[in-house]
């Protein structure tokens, strides 16, 4: 079995955050692959759109033998189960959500299609709280 390796970037400001963080690395373990490294939460004001509500934030590296479309549609799922149905696409804006999980690099491929775009550039080069999670993990992506 070929495993890929993944950096995966995880948010939420809805309800006991931290928690909807936990829930969903756990449930990336059971469906995604083995998480081979991991940040610790950090806690961040929202970016790109206003809300009372502060982010918790967590970058992770996994190994996967999903394809990046494969991968995006367990995601969907594990965000969809937790109660998010739409997201920011949908909307055309960015709004508080129980959890939020971006793929942030593939084995080092350049992938794009409308669903999925690889590497996910905000978080690379736009946004500070990213980058800090990103350098945290200390990978070469």
């Amino acid at each position: 079995l070929v495993m890929y390796n993944v950096v995966l970037l995880l948010g939420s400001n809805l309800g006991n955050a931290e928690n909807n963080i936990l829930l969903a690395l756990s449930e990336l373990e059971n469906r995604v692959g083995k998480i081979i490294k991991k940040t610790k939460i950090s806690r961040t004001l929202p970016v790109e759109f206003d809300s009372d509500n502060v982010f918790c934030n967590i970058a992770v590296s996994m190994q996967t033998a999903h394809s990046p479309i494969k991968l995006l549609d367990e995601i969907k799922k594990i965000e969809n189960e937790m109660g998010r149905i739409h997201d920011s696409k949908f909307f055309g804006e960015y709004r508080d959500r129980i959890i939020d999980i971006d793929i942030v690099s593939y084995e080092g491929i350049v992938f794009s299609c409308n669903r999925l775009e690889i590497p996910h550039h905000k978080h690379l080069y736009d946004r500070d709280f990213s980058r800090k999670l990103l350098e945290e993990l200390d990978l070469e992506i």
